[in-house]
């Protein structure tokens, strides 16, 4: 008697393996070999070539961007260069480093100023190639470009003791789309 509930049964596990939901054909639950996985690629930490540092922490980073730490290790003044809002280079820096939107930067800012801290705004270009050119001529500057807009006018730093294309590092963004 049992064997002979077994096949039924069997046989109705098959067909609902076969047809998982009503109305749904057994290719639609096939994965989508149009649909893309967007590519994505690292944002990197520039300074000017003679800059001694070659390593910071994500600490650090955040504390820079923020003025908190004004002064590189070599007694030069740190110069912020970055990009203007709405890019999303300044947005991956916004969401990662220091952890506010726009909004709420303008605001850190003020304060700050308000209360008398002797901070340097940052300064905020259209353009990489505008970043770089910044970067590269003053010494003491850092800013953040897309990898692949890294050439040899500016040197990366690690954060955290990894590169740009290394696993797990922390500053990455969807790949430019090509045109």
């Amino acid at each position: 008697m049992k064997a002979s509930l077994a096949v039924p049964l069997f046989l109705a596990l098959a067909a609902a393996a076969a047809n998982p939901a009503p109305g749904v054909r057994p290719g639609q639950l096939q994965p989508s070999l149009n649909r893309r996985v967007p590519s994505m690629e690292g944002l990197a930490i520039v300074v000017d070539r003679k800059n001694p540092a070659s390593n910071i922490t994500m600490r650090e980073l955040h504390e820079i961007f923020l003025g908190d730490r004004r002064w590189w290790s070599h007694d030069r003044r740190v110069k912020l260069i970055g990009m203007q809002p709405g890019t999303p280079e300044r947005e991956t820096i916004l969401h990662t480093v220091y952890k506010m939107d726009d909004r709420a930067l303008s605001h850190y800012f003020f304060f700050e100023i308000y209360r008398g801290a002797p901070i340097t705004l940052p300064t905020a270009l259209a353009s990489p190639s505008e970043v770089k050119r910044s970067v590269a001529a003053k010494p003491g500057a850092i800013g953040y470009l897309r990898a692949s807009d890294v050439d040899s006018s500016v040197k990366v730093l690690r954060i955290n003791g990894l590169l740009p294309g290394d696993d797990g590092y922390p500053l990455r963004l969807q790949t430019r789309a090509s045109k």
